[in-house]
């Protein structure tokens, strides 16, 4: 499968993390040779946490419109 093709699939998963990943944990995983579940671990991790940055500013937006309330 072409890059682009993962990279579209990633985008319509709304795996963002992922996406954002998957350059450098590919360049990262063929330069030292890791294997593939090492490879989708790293894009795992990185999905993990992007959800939780995005759940963070969620999470920010919400208490400072409650302190206007």
């Amino acid at each position: 499968m072409e890059r682009t093709d993962i990279l579209e699939l990633m985008s319509t998963l709304k795996l963002y993390g992922m996406r954002a990943a998957y350059d450098e944990v590919m360049t990262t995983g063929i330069k030292r040779r890791h294997e593939p579940p090492r490879i989708v671990g790293d894009l795992l991790s990185a999905e993990i946490a992007e959800k939780q940055a995005r759940w963070l500013c969620q999470d920010n937006r919400m208490a400072r419109e409650r302190g206007r309330g």
